[in-house]
């Protein structure tokens, strides 16, 4: 497939410890099995992520936003990006607190693309996470992809850092078939007509 689509990969845990590493990597193994997309993997425990945002309007020019330079990386790969899959653990049955301050320093480099979903926890695999998740990047104008990828119980459902659940790889390309189906339609639709935002 010619001109492929940019995915962005963001491990969202910062968490000492975190299981978010072993996930991403596994999956990043699937989406090259996939081969639809061109891959690109920001760890956020590399970003420099305040908590504290400027008081500078969101309205303001996406390049004039004052970001800290440590940013750069992150701000740069969303822009790119013609789809997101953000990894994501559940803690007190919501998403991490790095992944929110990560979303909300960005703005227009949500708007109209496709963002999926792996994420992992205790018994409900990190579902809490997902639609808080997706309530959050839906006020972004960003479109969820319906069919994400849980793993529940993961510190028991994981062996030599791959899923023992044989069916794994098959919902992994279920969520990647789908992905690319609204990252092709969505960038192509951002090449046309400008969105109304």
């Amino acid at each position: 497939m010619e001109n492929k689509p940019k995915l962005l990969i963001i491990v969202g845990s910062v968490r000492e410890g975190r299981f978010g590493p072993v996930v991403t990597s596994w999956f990043t193994e699937q989406v090259g099995a996939h081969g639809g997309f061109e891959v690109d993997v920001v760890d956020l425990a590399d970003i420099d992520i305040p908590l504290a945002l400027p008081a500078a309007s969101p309205k303001a020019p996406a390049d004039e936003y004052p970001r800290p330079a440590g940013m750069a990386p992150l701000t740069s790969a969303l822009a790119s990006a013609d789809a997101i899959v953000l990894v994501t653990p559940e803690y007190n049955h919501s998403y991490p607190a790095s992944l929110k301050a990560a979303i909300d320093w960005h703005f227009t480099q949500w708007t109209a693309k496709p963002v999926a979903f792996v994420s992992y926890g205790g018994a409900a695999g990190g579902r809490h996470a997902v639609l808080h998740l997706e309530n959050v990047l839906t006020e972004l104008h960003a479109v969820t992809i319906r069919d994400g990828l849980a793993f529940p119980n993961y510190f028991l459902t994981w062996q030599d850092d791959h899923p023992t659940d044989p069916e794994a790889a098959g919902y992994a390309k279920v969520l990647l078939d789908q992905l690319s189906w609204w990252a092709h339609a969505l960038r192509s639709a951002r090449e046309t007509t400008p969105y109304p935002a």
